[in-house]
């Protein structure tokens, strides 16, 4: 766990719960809102491509979550550092500035 705090900066194992707490929230409210989504959009999982489509539709809606989440659990500022890290690793560079 000190490696982890270590990389994440962060200084409680407090802190460290609460931010496994949101990745667990939000994982699961977005993999639960994905459903819906998919049968709105009239996608079938016989559908050849419902992975991938249910991955596409997921991914946007976890990033948005995952900040909305961490505000409600006090870790606002830790999570926007940790989206605009990631994005800026998936290449999307111009979204992270913000």
């Amino acid at each position: 766990m000190r490696k982890l705090k270590a990389h994440w900066e962060i200084t409680s194992n407090w802190q460290l719960i609460v931010i496994f707490i949101v990745f667990g929230v939000t994982g699961s409210t977005a993999a639960k809102l994905g459903e819906p989504l998919t049968l709105l959009l009239g996608i079938s999982k016989e559908f050849w491509l419902f992975w991938p489509i249910r991955i596409l539709i997921i991914f946007p809606i976890y990033q948005i979550i995952l900040l909305f989440v961490g505000w409600l659990y006090g870790e606002f500022l830790f999570f926007w550092n940790f989206e605009k890290k990631m994005l800026q690793k998936m290449g999307l560079k111009s979204f992270a500035k913000a």
